[in-house]
């Protein structure tokens, strides 16, 4: 707080306060704060392997199951006849194997949700991990 002198005969109080002083104070503060602070690199190193890898030595065996627009089941373009618990069955025997198979999924746009939400849970429940959805891209309108 100063005091502003004039000529006059009453001594009038300034009320404003330097703020050059604090202004000078963050900015010291400031740069310190950015210095200090390590830079951080936007990178992540990886360590990939170099050439190509070698082919598979035996072709992946691949199951197709379809879910119809009518909600009809399709594994590998045949109908399942005797619905969900046939299903069911060769889920269990294909999870009993010694090798698993590549699961393809396709559910059609027209079909019901309950029934696509049923098979992938029929395949969860039997511990098949080997699973892709396929023709997402009808349900891109």
């Amino acid at each position: 707080m100063g005091m502003q002198i004039d000529n006059t005969s009453d001594p009038e109080v300034m009320i404003d306060i330097n703020t050059t002083p604090l202004i000078d104070v963050m900015l010291v503060l400031l740069i310190m704060l950015i210095v200090t602070i390590p830079i951080q690199l936007h990178s992540v190193d990886l360590n990939l392997p170099q050439g190509r890898p070698p082919p598979p030595l035996v072709e992946p065996d691949v199951v197709r199951i379809a879910i119809g627009g009518d909600d009809v089941i399709l594994w590998n373009d045949e109908a399942v006849t005797g619905g969900v618990a046939t299903l069911e069955g060769r889920l269990k025997q294909l999870a009993a194997g010694a090798s698993q198979p590549e699961l393809h999924i396709r559910p059609d746009a027209k079909a019901s949700y309950a029934v696509v939400a049923a098979v992938m849970a029929m395949v969860q429940r039997n511990g098949l991990s080997k699973i892709g959805l396929a023709g997402s891209e009808q349900f891109l309108e």
